[in-house]
């Protein structure tokens, strides 16, 4: 587990911190090697960037899970635990419309339409998730659910929100770390994407992906204002994969 987190906290650590330490360079010449990493195609400095450029790259990937595992999991659990099928249905049926849809196609459609905005690519991205973590955590609940535990629970008056995030809120705890991972990783995928092919946040931003789409051209002139935010970006999701392999593996 060492390397793995070693993996994760490196590009995380940089996201969090970078922004403070990160001090305003005067930009010089493009593709030079000036300063510790060199500057990139605009002449700013790559080790500037790969200090800021987690901010976005993570954030919005992070965030998106959060909301989408707020929601969807929401969801999931009123659909487990409802005694009316109408619900059940009312509440997963609609998001059935979501599936099939390409996920990179439903985000880059919500990124142009409000460009630069890194708030409508990360509810894009949510959006887009939420339909299977609901059906994840709705599955997982189900047997819970409907036990004689929440029987029990019910007579003792207990609340609806006791019950669901005390009891059948913990049933799910195992699928979730396992879906966590993968999810996570698809997420910084899906974000990085957008941005790498132009079509979310601004070019000019410090952004990992768009730097590395931004200054690829220029890759045997200044290969660190590429392989900077790269490596940041493969080490975490990499990291972060392995992390949450090894955490599955020793709850079996």
């Amino acid at each position: 587990m060492g390397s793995a987190a070693v993996l994760v906290a490196v590009p995380l650590l940089v996201a969090v911190v970078g922004p403070l330490v990160e001090r305003p360079i005067k930009p010089g010449l493009p593709y030079s090697g000036d300063g510790v990493l060199g500057t990139d195609g605009l002449g700013r400095d790559v080790l500037s960037l790969a200090l800021v450029g987690g901010r976005t790259a993570l954030g919005m990937a992070l965030g998106a899970v959060a909301i989408a595992y707020l929601v969807g999991g929401s969801i999931g659990l009123v659909a487990a635990s409802t005694r009316h099928r109408w619900l059940d249905e009312g509440l997963i049926r609609p998001l059935d419309v979501l599936l099939p849809l390409p996920s990179l196609l439903v985000i880059s459609v919500v990124a142009v339409g409000w460009r630069a905005s890194a708030l409508a690519i990360t509810l894009a991205v949510a959006m887009v998730n939420v339909p299977t973590v609901a059906r994840l955590v709705r599955a997982a609940a189900l047997t819970a659910a409907s036990s004689p535990v929440v029987e029990a629970l019910r007579m003792q008056r207990e609340s609806w929100f006791a019950i669901q995030l005390g009891y059948v809120g913990r049933s799910v705890l195992g699928p979730v770390a396992a879906d966590l991972g993968t999810r996570i990783t698809l997420a910084v995928f899906l974000v990085a994407s957008v941005n790498f092919l132009g079509l979310g946040l601004s070019p000019t931003a410090a952004d990992w992906a768009v730097t590395v789409s931004r200054n690829r051209e220029g890759l045997l002139l200044q290969p660190w204002s590429v392989l900077a935010p790269a490596l940041l970006l493969v080490s975490f999701t990499l990291g972060f994969n392995l992390l949450a392999d090894r955490l599955v593996a020793k709850t079996r």
